[in-house]
């Protein structure tokens, strides 16, 4: 099987970004141990404030990539699966998300809670990675059990 062109590639990578600026507020802690990993939120950064800066930003980027890449038979399924596949790990770390802040903040561990969202944000950040890095050598990003949902929804 033949390798997608380059800007197929490119475009698949690029769409880790959503999984990461999800990701950006759990290393929280971890930036400020280690300041130099501040440099790994700048990718991430256009879709931060447009989740800012627009109601709902998060939701509107979600429909827009779901209805105008994941459902057009247009779009290359390179591109199209690795689309959905962010749009499934952005979906999972949104989850994450909110038991950390219903179950376990308020329990008032501070080290737990620590703990929790720095192997969030590494777990993310390792997934992200292979993601980019399978998609600029010409392969696809195979994540157990997502990408497994990912296929059955584009067949």
């Amino acid at each position: 099987m033949q390798a997608p062109p380059i800007w197929q590639r490119l475009l698949a990578a690029a769409a880790y970004l959503l999984p990461w600026s999800g990701a950006i507020p759990f290393g929280r802690s971890l930036f400020g141990l280690f300041p130099a990993l501040q440099w790994l939120a700048l990718p991430a950064l256009p879709l931060g404030l447009l989740r800012g800066a627009v109601p709902f930003g998060g939701l509107v980027l979600f429909f827009v990539l779901y209805l105008a890449v994941v459902r057009n038979g247009r779009v290359p399924y390179t591109i199209r699966f690795n689309v959905l596949q962010a749009i499934l790990i952005e979906i999972v770390l949104a989850l994450l998300g909110l038991i950390v802040q219903v179950v376990i903040a308020p329990l008032g561990s501070d080290f737990a809670l620590r703990t929790l969202n720095n192997t969030v944000f590494l777990g993310a950040l390792v997934v992200v990675l292979f993601g980019v890095v399978q998609n600029l050598r010409g392969g696809e990003a195979d994540l157990p059990g997502i990408s497994e949902a990912v296929r059955m929804q584009l067949y």
